[in-house]
């Protein structure tokens, strides 16, 4: 009977029989996409492997009975509404695998799009078009980067002097000047490397590529980056992932098309506006990864103002719905949008207090609710100072203000080197064209992150403000040579070890290390400055919500004097 209640038990689930409360179950990202699903907004079909089945793979090491078949059932269920077939030579059916825990976790795998994709349905892809060739070998060889880098743990970095060495022959520095034969002979360069580090070909049978993702997700729970990440948010070990199979769409067919990022509100100060990232003929992870700087998310108006109404139509409802900031991965296909992926977005201390604050005053949540929303660590971090910029301190360079704060420290180019100077006391800055999960032992160790690609909702942003660390992101005037362990910028050159200095509120970035000067939230706690009268929405916002603090709390704490000093400063 036993047995036959774990062959029954349910582990795959379409995203219409989910919804938003079974994060535990559904991970967060199956849980919002069957919300959206729920809501009736344009989300590609797809279902989730629940977190059960991923916390039973990892007590055994196989997968637990019954898996299969409900993955087939599912897929051919997908299949049916799709018109296409897994892998079909004529007409395929792609999807793409992402991991998707309770909490959002940068550590974990990332997103392998274009599942299904081999040697004769890369011709059918490119009927599927309209013939157009160029789309269908970019959808293979980004194919076969992801699974390699992903899923067979082939070193990313060769794929990326592949394809770096391939826009040298081209006499380019952009991806989309790259033609079909271009892409083509990419691809048989993207094989060999795969099999130079797996042993084997690049598997051509589509179910069996469905099948390594899958694994390869539930296995990712436990790889370092993520254990560390988990250790830092202090996330809980033992809640396993989800697995989310989405039919694909595609943001890489020309140039209506494309792919991006968007935030209901400012997640690094809480303004209220249109913040995001956008990028025309790219598929998802071109944004997250910052492999070409994007354009704002206004720009959308200009190139296609019907999905960009829509999108805001969305954004708006979605906010509404969560009661919060909302993060929204989206796509846009031949002018048709598609919605990927909301959350609760990830936010900056000041920006946690501001937005608090906006949304007692729109009626979506009362002042105890604002209270929860923020707490004692966020508050701490607002109290650091920022640059005092005098004249004589200009910008060698200017890069998107991703995660506010005032850092100094000495350049470093590798996590590993961030780590250990950090171990001897000395602060730091990491420097890299763009993070990726590999970086996380770096930037946690790092005062602030640089990069030279990349936007406000690039891997490196997302995660420093995740963090409460400061990040600039996209200053494209540094030419970061990591190999060499420098970058140059406007005749300057800066080796490793050389004091840098980064503003995240502004974007700017200094040679040498700039002083600073008090936060105003200090002064505001000291009774220097004037909450009332104050023009910075932080200040009002945290007086507002310390104030109702005041009047819920039990606990009278009358002061900190561990010393005479805090004592002294106390009273």
């Amino acid at each position: 009977m036993a047995a036959q209640e774990t062959v029954d038990h349910k582990y795959v689930y379409d995203f219409a029989e989910g919804n938003k409360d079974l994060k535990d179950l559904l991970g967060g990202k199956g849980a919002n996409l069957a919300e959206m699903t729920n809501l009736g907004l344009p989300v590609p079909p797809g279902f989730t492997i629940t977190t059960e089945a991923c916390k039973a793979y990892l007590a055994t090491g196989a997968e637990p009975a019954g898996l299969a078949d409900q993955i087939e059932a599912h897929l051919e269920a997908l299949e049916r509404e799709m018109g296409r077939r897994l892998g079909d030579p004529d007409d395929p059916l792609l999807v793409s695998v992402r991991s998707g825990a309770k909490f959002s976790m940068p550590g974990m795998m990332e997103t392998v799009l274009n599942v299904g994709l081999n040697d004769r349905s890369v011709v059918g892809l490119s009927a599927q078009a309209g013939q157009n060739d160029r789309f269908a070998w970019d959808s293979y060889r980004r194919l076969i980067q992801m699974f390699g880098k992903t899923v067979c743990d082939v070193p990313g970095e060769e794929f990326e002097h592949a394809l770096e060495e391939a826009k040298r022959a081209k006499g380019t520095t952009d991806d989309l000047d790259l033609a079909a034969d271009d892409l083509r002979g990419l691809v048989d360069s993207y094989k060999k490397i795969f099999a130079k580090h797996t042993g084997r070909e690049f598997p051509q049978e589509p179910r069996e590529q469905l099948d390594l993702a899958i694994r390869a997700v539930f296995e990712s729970w436990n790889a370092e980056r993520a254990v560390v990440y988990r250790r830092q948010e202090r996330i809980p070990a033992d809640l396993g992932t989800a697995v989310n199979v989405v039919a694909m769409v595609f943001g890489n067919l020309g140039p209506d098309s494309g792919t991006g990022v968007s935030f209901t509100r400012d997640p690094a100060s809480g303004a209220q506006g249109i913040y995001g990232d956008y990028l025309a003929n790219a598929q998802g992870e071109d944004v997250v990864a910052g492999i070409r700087n994007t354009v704002p998310l206004e720009e959308l108006e200009r190139i296609d103002k019907k999905s960009y109404d829509e999108l805001l139509g969305y954004m708006a409802r979605l906010e509404e719905h969560y009661r919060d900031l909302c993060d929204i991965e989206f796509t846009i296909e031949r002018g048709k949008l598609w919605m990927l992926q909301t959350r609760v977005g990830k936010r900056t201390a000041a920006a946690a207090f501001v937005i608090a604050g906006q949304l007692v005053d729109e009626g979506l949540i009362d002042l105890d609710e604002a209270l929860h929303r923020v707490n004692g660590a966020q508050l701490a971090q607002l109290m650091f100072p920022r640059f005092r910029l005098d004249h004589e301190f200009d910008p060698v360079a200017k890069g998107v203000g991703a995660s506010p704060g005032a850092a100094s420290g000495k350049a470093v180019f590798s996590s590993d080197r961030a780590v250990e100077l950090a171990a001897q006391g000395e602060s730091v800055i990491l420097v890299r064209r763009e993070t990726n999960p590999d970086d996380l032992n770096g930037m946690i160790a790092s005062k602030g992150i640089l990069t030279s690609r990349g936007g406000k909702t690039s891997h490196a942003a997302v995660v420093a403000r995740g963090m409460g660390k400061t990040c600039v992101s996209g200053a494209d005037e540094l030419d970061v040579n990591i190999p060499q362990r420098r970058f140059t910028v406007g005749g300057h050159t800066v080796g490793e070890g050389d004091v840098i200095s980064i503003d995240g509120t502004t974007g700017k970035v200094y040679l040498g290390e700039v002083p600073v000067m008090p936060s105003e939230v200090v002064q505001y706690f000291e009774g220097t400055v004037d909450a009332e009268r104050s023009d910075n929405p932080l200040v009002r916002a945290v007086h507002r919500i310390m104030t109702h603090a005041d009047r819920r709390r039990r606990l009278t704490v009358r002061a900190n004097a561990d010393t005479a000093e805090d004592a002294a400063r106390a009273r």
